[in-house]
C-alpha cells in the first residue's frame, strides 16, 4: 500500500493525473482522493526533494493505492501525468502527518473510477449463475 500525493494548477489536471494512473499505470485506488492544503503539499514535497520548488501548486490531493511503494513509483514513471505526482514513503517525516490529514480531509470532488465494480467478466457460453470468470489477472474487474 502506497500513499500518493498529487499537486497541480487546477482540479482538472489532478483528475486527469489520477485517471492516467488508473488507466495507464494500472494502479488500484483503495481510498477516495481527499483534498490537501496546497501549501502543506508544497512544503512536504520540498522536504522530500531537499530543494525549493520552481512553481507552487494551487490544489493538491492524496490517496492510497493497493500496490506497494516501489511498484507505484515504477508505474508512474512510465506515464506522464499532467500534474506533479509524488509517492510518499513511510520513511519520510511528513508521512504520518499527511496520513492524519487524510482522515479529516474532505473528498476531492469530481473523481469517479473508470474500473468496473462487478463480479468479473462474463462467460456467455456458460448457462446459469456461475458465468463470471474468476481470475486474479483481471484485477480491474474484480469486486473490491
Amino acid at each position: 500500500m502506497a500513499l500518493i500525493l498529487v499537486r497541480g494548477e487546477n482540479n482538472s489536471k489532478l483528475l486527469n493525473a489520477i485517471a492516467d494512473m488508473e488507466r495507464h499505470g494500472n494502479l488500484n485506488l483503495i481510498s477516495k482522493p481527499k483534498v490537501i492544503d496546497a501549501n502543506f503539499a508544497d512544503s512536504l514535497v520540498e522536504s522530500i526533494l531537499n530543494s525549493t520548488l520552481r512553481t507552487k501548486s494551487t490544489v493538491a490531493t492524496a490517496f492510497f493505492v493497493q500496490e506497494d511503494t516501489t511498484l507505484s513509483i515504477m508505474q508512474i514513471k512510465k506515464i506522464h501525468p499532467p500534474a506533479h505526482v509524488v509517492v510518499v514513503s513511510d520513511e519520510y517525516d511528513g508521512y504520518n502527518k499527511l496520513e492524519k490529514l487524510l482522515d479529516e480531509a474532505p473528498l476531492f470532488q469530481g473523481y469517479h473510477s473508470h474500473k468496473a465494480k462487478n463480479e468479473g467478466m462474463i462467460d456467455y457460453k456458460i448457462k446459469g449463475k456461475d458465468r463470471h470468470i474468476k481470475s486474479e489477472k483481471l484485477n480491474s474487474y474484480l469486486k473490491k
